[in-house]
């Protein structure tokens, strides 16, 4: 379980995270939704360590982040930040072996080769695995981050905004990769999202966020209503059911 009391976060007068206190159990597919502004992926990197927490806590199963060693922290909790820029020209598994630094410590052993492996596998990358970064379209570019992440093996991963730059075949395509490794490999998958019908049909809980602070949580099916999205987004929103699916539109 990932547990965070009265987190805070503020920079000069502005209060980006007021306070939140949250429980995301293991397994399973949870996002994060809110609009721009709400604080979201501060909160997601607080949990991670790349942002320092003006107050508050944050634990992953019992380790506080804060005082966990790096290496320790690793190796129960992973991160694919929102912008990842590499300089260094590397081919997908060279990036997808990053992931294993935390057990090899640049000293890749014939495990280590296996979680690599297993990772392109999974991901659908094995032709892929030679060819450079910048050869590859954004999806599958993607596709291999994500490669890096789950090789790193750790029971809980972090995705701030994955499906950014993405089309609709290749987010639904990612969401469905991110649901086949909650169910499959055990993990617990947390992730920020943009699109709330995405989150309405791949994720198994809905934290919502507005203002800085946690609006509202539950299932989709009690978070996908009229009544708490038009309030957390401040438009007309209408919420639909189609073939036992809610899906969204927007209206004027």
């Amino acid at each position: 379980m990932i547990e965070i009391r009265d987190l805070v976060k503020a920079y000069d007068d502005s209060i980006v995270v007021d306070g939140v206190s949250l429980q995301i159990a293991a397994g399973g597919v949870t996002s994060i939704i809110g609009p721009n502004g709400a604080g979201k992926s501060t909160l997601l990197s607080m949990v991670s360590r790349l942002v320092a927490m003006d107050r508050g806590s944050v634990t992953v199963d019992g380790l506080d982040v804060t005082t966990t060693p790096g290496d320790v922290l690793a190796r129960r909790l992973s991160v694919l930040r929102q912008d990842n820029h590499i300089t260094t020209r590397l081919t997908v598994r060279d990036l997808v072996a990053f992931g294993r630094y935390p057990y090899s410590k640049g000293r890749p052993t014939v495990e280590d080769a296996r979680h690599i492996d297993g990772a392109l596998s999974f991901l659908d990358l094995g032709d892929l695995a030679d060819r450079f970064l910048d050869e590859l379209s954004g999806g599958q570019r993607q596709r291999a981050f994500v490669a890096m992440v789950l090789c790193q093996d750790t029971d809980y991963m972090l995705f701030d905004e994955p499906l950014n730059n993405l089309d609709i075949r290749h987010a639904v395509s990612m969401m469905r990769l991110l649901r086949r490794a909650a169910r499959e490999l055990g993990k617990t998958v947390v992730v920020v999202l943009h699109d709330i019908n995405v989150a309405s049909c791949f994720c198994d809980h809905i934290v919502a966020m507005k203002a800085a602070r946690i609006a509202a949580q539950g299932t989709p099916e009690e978070i996908i209503e009229q009544t708490i999205l038009s309030d957390i987004y401040e438009v007309p929103i209408r919420v639909h059911e189609i073939d036992g699916q809610r899906i969204t539109t927007y209206y004027r």
